[in-house]
C-alpha cells in the first residue's frame, strides 16, 4: 500500500524552504505536481463532505478551490517566489468571495499562519464591516450564543481572531458595553490541526466536521451583510 502523500508534503515545503528559488523547484517540479494531485483528490473529498451541510458547493472541484504556490511578489519586499504552503478557501459563493468563508491551511510557514481550519470574515470593504457591527450589537444574544456554543468552543477556543482597531471606530461610544467587538476589522474563528492531525485520510472528515461547527458562525455575518437595512 502506497505511503499517504501528507507526510512527503511537508517536507518537499521544508526543502522548498531552504531552497525557495525557481531552479530548484523547477528540478522537483514532478514531485511538486504528484503533491498537488494528492492535495487535490483530498480537497474533492472535503467538498464532498461539506455538501451534505452545503449543497451549494457541491458543483466545485478540488481545482476550484485551491490556491496556486506561486507568491505574488509585486508589492512585497520579500521577493521569493513561492509559498511554504498549500491552502483552499471554501465556501458556496466560491473562491473570490468577499462573504464569510472557510480557509483550509496546511504548510510550514511557522507563526505568519498556523494549520488548521479557519472560518470568518477576513478584510471585508468599510460599507460591509459597518453592516456586519450593527448587526452583531443589535443581536449581541444570538451572537453570543453562536460564539458560545459548546462545540465552536471546544474546537476553536472562546476568542474571536483578526485584526482590531486601537479606539472605538466614529460613530460609536468609546465605553460602550461591545466594544471589544466594534473594534473589531475581522471576525474569524481558528481551530487549530497538527502535522500530526494531517498524516492519515482522516483529516478530511475531521476538517468538514469544524467547517460544519464553523457554520452558524458564517451563515450569521453572511445574513447580516445580504441583509436589506
Amino acid at each position: 500500500m502506497a505511503q499517504y502523500y501528507m507526510p512527503r508534503l511537508f517536507a518537499f515545503l521544508r526543502k522548498l524552504g531552504r531552497h525557495n528559488d525557481r531552479e530548484w523547484f523547477h528540478a522537483h517540479k514532478a514531485e511538486y505536481d504528484d503533491l498537488r494531485a494528492a492535495w487535490i483528490a483530498d480537497l474533492d473529498r472535503l467538498i464532498s463532505c461539506m455538501s451534505a451541510y452545503e449543497p451549494d458547493m457541491a458543483a466545485q472541484s478540488g481545482k476550484d478551490v485551491t490556491y496556486r504556490i506561486y507568491r505574488d511578489t509585486r508589492f512585497s519586499q520579500d521577493k521569493t517566489p513561492f509559498k511554504l504552503h498549500f491552502a483552499a478557501l471554501l465556501s458556496p459563493y466560491g473562491k473570490r468571495t468577499c462573504m464569510a468563508a472557510d480557509y483550509l491551511h496546511v504548510g510550514v510557514n511557522g507563526s505568519m499562519t498556523e494549520n488548521g481550519c479557519y472560518g470568518g470574515l477576513w478584510m471585508p470593504e468599510s460599507d460591509v464591516l459597518k453592516k456586519v457591527r450593527k448587526a452583531i450589537v443589535d443581536n449581541i444574544e444570538e451572537f453570543e450564543e453562536i460564539i458560545h456554543d459548546p462545540r465552536l468552543v471546544a474546537v476553536a477556543g472562546t476568542e474571536l481572531i483578526g485584526d482590531s482597531l486601537k479606539t472605538v471606530p466614529k460613530g460609536w461610544e468609546r465605553d460602550h458595553p461591545y466594544a471589544h467587538l466594534i473594534r473589531m476589522k475581522e471576525y474569524g474563528k481558528f481551530a487549530p490541526m497538527t502535522e500530526k492531525d494531517f498524516s492519515t485520510p482522516s483529516w478530511v472528515e475531521r476538517a468538514a466536521e469544524i467547517f460544519h461547527i464553523f457554520k452558524p458562525f458564517n451563515d450569521f455575518i453572511n445574513y447580516s451583510i445580504t441583509e436589506e437595512l
